[in-house]
């Protein structure tokens, strides 16, 4: 019998009520409901697509040569919403001899005046995930702590648009898919987070998880058979994909009917009480090696799919993924598809590079039936091991599109796409840089691996200016990057770094429109150790809660500086306002405070370079190495709330059957 999770929160409800239960318990239960709350289910038939009629304006493919529609009424509300938390959250900052909150209210009805932000995740794992958690959560206002002095919380509020890759979209979707909840409620949320069975295992069993290992393995190969029984075409992505939910939106089920684009559904989105987030992968034909010089990189955001690259160069209404289309037209007497846009599916579709993980599925030290294992093994052999990094999406949206320019699929019934970064830009700075979304600024998290004790060296940054340089960047403009020794030597991975300060020196293309002024500021901000080791291999497959929660708070210091009291450091909230402002500054013709001069000396990369080959890059904790047991008071938090919650599911379960 399957148990709805409104029969749930109804329980919890009563549960809460209860005057038998403590207080501390009620709170409890109260606290389960609000995580029960995620994206509208949109799929009318789970993870198989649905075939329905197409609305009286069939979906099309627009140019990419414009935002939509839909992203410009949005932004309109956005925009406007950003005013009143930037302005706290400047004034906050405290610029010295600077009046943020006059600046912000002199501005206030031209919101194209202010400045426009951008929050970019890079890919890495789950070591991307975590460590992104906490720098997202130093951002939040609504995380605890996060509002005093030397404190960022309140710049996700103030933030436009929301960018994740591979494990940085992990995160993005997992907190926006969860109806824009917080870290700290996932961290606390018994039916999610939970990194302490293998992605191999499936969700712990005793919470409101009901399935066993064997019961897991079931239904991935019962979601994803009903979608080739369709018949729409499956690739390894799909198990992937399906696996990654039952970890990301909901362990109970893995959420098979949360798509992509019923994020634009949601009250809060509608509303635009959050920023606008952007997944990302690469196009790449089978057996196909590609590098970001060549690479077309494509965006599924709430209300679109499509690329800015002048390859494809158009976009389709991402809720109609799966349609048949030609030349950008839904075929004659076709009906739509709705459901293709699973969101667990565009997840792992950014995060293909795991894709080998899941041919582990039958692993023969997993506790799994004869019967059950060799059906999963016949299913993983038909799918091939040539090309299993891959995301299959057929028909291809883009056939028969701009066949002048389009070299890549344009004639193929099968649009490829990989993990977004496999091109060697780690870091989703593509949608952002867009000159049509106009950012100022993007607060760049890397946790990529890119030294062998799995460190960033500034690598992403260095292949996304390249590629500005090349005739694929189609008008975008990147600031100048050193190499990635520089990197190392001057130890701009060490700490936050600016680049683009000073914009008369950036090259923008000729007959662009554009001027230095119109190239976001980067604030590229490395992971590096604070409290902890926060370098896990890429591939880690299990972290438990205790350590998975320092390596969050890892990521917090990384964002805030420890909130400012590093040594030599401590005007970094300071200079985060100024960065900010920068190029709202230069629009606005206003005189840069000597502060905000003071904070682009000590932070922005001067043009130097230091080239040579630098020593092996081995960096020591900043502060007191924090170990197991200094956060066990935070695991038993964590641990007490979960097996309150479960006991109360268990109770409701129990009574049901």
């Amino acid at each position: 019998m399957k148990i709805s999770s409104s029969f749930v929160a109804s329980g919890l409800a009563t549960f809460a009520q209860c005057a038998a239960v403590s207080q501390y318990q009620q709170d409890a239960a109260i606290e389960a409901l609000s995580l029960l709350g995620r994206t509208l289910p949109q799929s009318p038939n789970g993870y198989t697509p649905s075939h329905v009629e197409c609305p009286s304006s069939p979906p099309a493919i627009r140019l990419a040569n414009s935002l939509s529609q839909n992203e410009t009424e949005w932004l309109s509300k956005r925009r406007n919403n950003t005013v009143q938390p930037m302005r706290d959250f400047l004034t906050r900052m405290n610029i010295s001899g600077f009046d943020a909150g006059t600046y912000i209210d002199d501005h206030s009805n031209n919101a194209s005046a202010l400045p426009n932000i951008g929050l970019a995740f890079s890919g890495g794992g789950w070591r991307a995930l975590i460590n992104g958690a906490g720098v997202l959560k130093a951002f939040d206002s609504r995380s605890g702590n996060t509002t005093n002095t030397g404190q960022l919380g309140g710049l996700l509020q103030s933030s436009t648009y929301l960018a994740g890759l591979s494990g940085g979209n992990w995160l993005v979707g997992s907190i926006i898919v969860n109806n824009y909840t917080t870290v700290e409620r996932l961290q606390e949320d018994s039916t999610v987070w939970e990194f302490g069975n293998s992605i191999l295992e499936g969700p712990p069993t005793g919470g409101i998880q009901l399935l066993n290992s064997i019961g897991y393995y079931s239904n991935l190969l019962e979601s994803v058979s009903g979608k080739d029984d369709a018949g729409f075409d499956i690739s390894i992505t799909d198990y992937w994909g399906r696996a990654l939910s039952y970890q990301l939106i909901n362990a109970t089920d893995g959420g098979p009917a949360q798509t992509w684009s019923s994020i634009a559904d949601t009250e809060a989105f509608r509303n635009a009480d959050h920023p606008f987030p952007i997944s990302i992968a690469d196009g790449r034909a089978p057996g196909q090696k590609i590098l970001s010089l060549n690479s077309s990189v494509y965006e599924f955001n709430p209300f679109e799919f499509g690329t800015w690259d002048p390859t494809s160069y158009g976009f389709i209404p991402t809720r109609y993924l799966g349609t048949n289309m030609t030349n950008g037209q839904v075929n004659d007497n076709t009906q739509c598809v709705v459901g293709f846009d699973n969101a667990g599916y565009v997840m792992g579709t950014s995060s293909s590079l795991f894709n080998n993980l899941i041919l582990q599925l039958n692993d023969s030290t997993l506790d799994i039936p004869s019967t059950l294992r060799a059906a999963i093994g016949a299913v993983l052999a038909d799918l091939g091991q040539d090309d299993n990094d891959i995301a299959d999406y057929r028909p291809n949206p883009f056939y028969g599109w701009n066949p002048t320019n389009n070299n890549y699929g344009v004639n193929s019934d099968s649009l490829t796409l990989v993990d977004g970064g496999l091109d060697n830009q780690n870091v989703p700075f593509h949608p952002l840089i867009q000159p049509n979304r106009h950012v100022d600024v993007i607060f760049a998290n890397d946790n990529s691996a890119d030294t062998s004790t799995n460190w960033p060296n500034g690598s992403s940054l260095v292949q996304t200016y390249q590629r500005s340089l090349g005739e694929i960047s189609n008008g975008t403009a990147f600031p100048s990057i050193p190499d990635t020794n520089t990197f190392i030597n001057l130890g701009l991975n060490t700490r936050p770094t600016f680049f683009g300060c000073n914009a008369s020196n950036i090259t923008v293309h000729t007959g662009s429109g554009q001027t230095g002024a119109d190239v976001p500021l980067i604030v590229y901000i490395p992971n590096y150790p604070y409290v902890t080791y926060s370098n896990e291999p890429t591939v880690t497959l299990t972290t438990n809660d205790t350590y998975r929660d320092v390596m969050i708070a890892n990521g917090h210091d990384v964002a805030t500086m420890a909130n400012g009291t590093i040594s030599g450091y401590q005007n970094w909230p300071q200079c985060v306002a100024c960065a900010i402002l920068s190029r709202s500054f230069t629009r606005t013709g206003t005189i840069v405070p000597q502060a905000c001069t003071e904070c682009f000396t000590q932070y922005c990369w001067n043009g130097t370079l230091a080239s040579h080959t630098p020593a092996s890059y081995n960096p020591e904790p900043r502060l007191q190495e924090q170990s197991v047991a200094s956060n066990i008071a935070v695991g038993r938090y964590h641990i007490s709330v979960r097996s309150l919650v479960a006991s109360a599911v268990g109770t409701l379960v129990a009574l049901m059957l």
